[in-house]
């Protein structure tokens, strides 16, 4: 594949407490080359997810994902070809993470990264190869106006496969092999009795060797240290149709939960 989706990114003033609860719960790994003060990497093989410190006027929460591509210029030619709403700045030498970070024609933001880059710590995954975890991230999703044209932007820039939606199925499925990004629709009617979520990302989705013994996992953690405990999803009428819209956005998950500091997570189970 000319791309590969290597991380995704949370913001968290709990950056610490949640690299800890994704090590217990989906037995990911850290980086040895992780800088404690700035953000924590963790792993599952071939995906990293690194967990940015929250700071002042920032987000909490899923804030974007990075891509690491075959060749970074042949990225901005079709950017500037076919899509001159999209656009890209250098990072600094404080990110060296992601050489470059891009937007969508949507505004929506993500890493972009090329192997040997000069602004660029190889804390992920270099080979293509690797072998995912028996627990491990396996589709990130966004809230997007206009899912079918961002679609082929990914598809025409990235290279990403597009894969068949089930019938009656409004997202968008685009993989690198072994990753998946959902493009689903934003509508506002969406969020009819409940909070009015904007345009953006979504949800990070993980598969499991066994949801039952994820559950059980899960439990004996929190069983251990209480402030791992997931917070629910689902309590509470708001909460309720909360849970419902994600059931029917996303036909990947299995079982709905979310993080610590309320990141959305979808699982299911592998087959």
């Amino acid at each position: 594949m000319f791309a590969k989706i290597n991380h995704v990114a949370i913001v968290s003033e709990k950056y610490s407490l949640l690299a800890a609860f994704y090590q217990s719960v989906f037995n990911m790994k850290t980086s040895d080359k992780h800088r404690p003060t700035r953000a924590v990497t963790v792993g599952d093989g071939y995906v990293g997810l690194n967990i940015n410190p929250r700071k002042a006027g920032r987000p909490a929460g899923l804030d974007h994902f990075g891509v690491e591509v075959e060749d970074i210029e042949t990225v901005f030619d079709r950017m500037r070809t076919k899509y001159p709403q999209a656009d890209w700045i250098q990072r600094p030498s404080t990110r060296p993470y992601a050489g470059i970070t891009a937007n969508d024609p949507d505004g929506n933001v993500f890493d972009l990264s090329q192997k040997q880059m000069k602004n660029r710590l190889g804390v992920y995954v270099d080979n293509e190869n690797a072998e995912q975890a028996d627990r491990h991230i396996s589709h990130v999703a966004m809230r997007t106006m206009r899912p079918d044209e961002m679609a082929r932007f990914y598809s025409d820039v990235l290279e990403l496969q597009e894969q068949n939606a089930g019938p009656g199925d409004p997202n968008h499925y685009l993989t690198d092999g072994k990753m998946t990004l959902v493009i689903m629709p934003w509508r506002i009617k969406n969020y009819d009795n409940q909070s009015i979520l904007p345009t953006g990302m979504d949800h990070i989705g993980f598969t499991v060797e066994s949801i039952d013994k994820f559950k059980e996992d899960v439990d004996e953690t929190v069983g251990v240290n209480p402030v791992m405990n997931p917070i629910p999803v689902g309590k509470g009428k708001e909460q309720g149709a909360r849970l419902e819209l994600l059931k029917r956005q996303c036909p990947m998950g299995e079982y709905f939960l979310s993080d610590p500091d309320f990141t959305l997570i979808a699982v299911r189970e592998r087959r």
